[in-house]
């Protein structure tokens, strides 16, 4: 089973596809004027059952242009605080490196968006709904 994590938002949105074996086969983050089509893309070449998106910023919006759009069950998550674990999630992904190490996990700032991550840990939290 394939799903898409969808992060939404104003000028950004994550993206990511995630496997049945918690594999993840893609992520990226895009411009919101371009995010309906990419998802378009990675229904086309993944061919999921399902989008998980969070339930904040705009997701109202967003839920009602993705069904108007896309053939696709989507799922609403809480995406509370799931900006702050991308931020940790980020190193995990990306190892600091020489003196970047010695700064504490707390006071890194990851150098790039991390809405991609936010997209991955929002299916996770779907599969943790499904088996508490």
């Amino acid at each position: 089973m394939m799903i898409i994590g969808f992060d939404p938002g104003r000028d950004k949105c994550g993206l990511a596809v995630v496997d049945n074996y918690k594999e993840i086969l893609f992520r990226s983050v895009v411009d919101s004027s371009r995010a309906i089509a990419f998802i378009q893309d990675l229904i086309a070449k993944y061919s999921p059952s399902l989008l998980v998106m969070g339930n904040q910023t705009t997701s109202k919006q967003w839920k009602t242009q993705l069904e108007d759009n896309i053939n696709l069950s989507i799922v609403l998550v809480d995406e509370k605080n799931s900006s702050l674990e991308a931020k940790e999630r980020y190193w995990v992904f990306n190892p600091p490196r020489g003196l970047g190490k010695l700064i504490p996990l707390g006071l890194r700032i990851p150098p790039e968006p991390i809405d991609d991550i936010v997209a991955v840990i929002l299916i996770e939290r779907y599969w943790q709904t499904q088996n508490p």
